[in-house]
């Protein structure tokens, strides 16, 4: 059998190129940076979790673009056994040989960004045991087929993952695996944050990405049937509705919301004065 024989359909590390006008609260910008420092003195992990679309993914090749370090994703979703991310065994002319995949290479790359996405939608619970190794305070793991693995200096584990009881296929994290990540917490963005995002990003006009928003708004916070709107959502409508739609059209081809609760949303929207705006205290600048 060989051993240690390369996936050559692995894509390179690379580091990713920054997005502009991404917002983030100053208070996340400053443990980020905080995060980076620490990570010159040993790995980092850091648990990124909120409501779906909020930027989480972003967030984590925000951090490897400013920081010029490679970034390696991993969808969790599809393990279904333990050690998977490492690699399977594989026929070739008859002759079976372990494939390696990109993750122990990864982990041992200096100053890589490990970007573990939905980290609580596994196929099977079992399938993350390997991970509490490379992420407990040894940062090191076994494998019959590759020997001992090292985490490389500087590198920063990022999991992400949506909560509750909305998502189909979502695990509660395990606590001790939970136990080995610092925690940021995501939400959606205030009002005149998201319009300033929809009006930098989409072009769209000032009364368009108000009324785009304070719908948004009036639909998550529906009190019989709230509706997710994430800024994703909200940045598809202003691009349609650069493109010539009616407000009511792009929300209607953009989300997958009962046309009763969009109507009388905008019917109580057009029978008010002016828009509700809200402050949530906190300072927002681009990251």
């Amino acid at each position: 059998m060989a051993v240690n024989e390369p996936d050559p359909g692995d894509i390179s590390m690379l580091v990713p190129r920054p997005e502009d006008d991404f917002f983030l609260p100053q208070d996340i910008i400053d443990h980020l940076e905080r995060i980076e420092r620490l990570s010159r003195k040993h790995p980092v992990n850091v648990l990124v979790a909120g409501k779906q679309g909020c930027g989480k993914s972003t967030l984590v090749r925000q951090f490897a673009a400013r920081n010029g370090r490679p970034l390696a994703t991993f969808q969790v979703g599809i393990l279904s056994e333990p050690g998977q991310l490492f690699g399977d065994m594989r026929l070739k002319d008859g002759e079976t040989y372990y494939r390696q995949f990109l993750f122990p290479r990864a982990i041992q790359t200096p100053g890589c960004v490990i970007h573990l996405e939905e980290i609580n939608r596994p196929e099977h619970p079992k399938a993350l045991n390997m991970l509490f190794s490379v992420l407990a305070e040894d940062r090191q793991v076994w494998t019959d087929e590759l020997g001992l693995i090292k985490v490389a200096p500087g590198v920063v584990f990022f999991a992400t993952l949506n909560e509750g009881e909305e998502f189909v296929g979502v695990e509660m994290l395990d606590a001790a695996l939970r136990d080995r990540f610092y925690v940021t917490l995501m939400d959606y963005l205030p009002p005149d944050v998201e319009r300033e995002v929809l009006r930098r990003k989409t072009g769209v006009d000032d009364e368009g990405a108000a009324a785009i928003v304070d719908i948004a708004n009036r639909l998550r916070g529906n009190a019989q049937e709230p509706v997710m709107v994430s800024t994703r959502h909200t940045l598809m409508i202003a691009e349609l509705v650069t493109m010539g739609s009616s407000i009511r059209e792009a929300f209607v081809y953009s989300l997958q919301v009962s046309r009763d609760i969009l109507e009388s949303t905008l019917l109580s929207l057009h029978l008010e004065m002016g828009y509700v705006k809200s402050d949530d205290g906190r300072t927002y600048r681009p990251y």
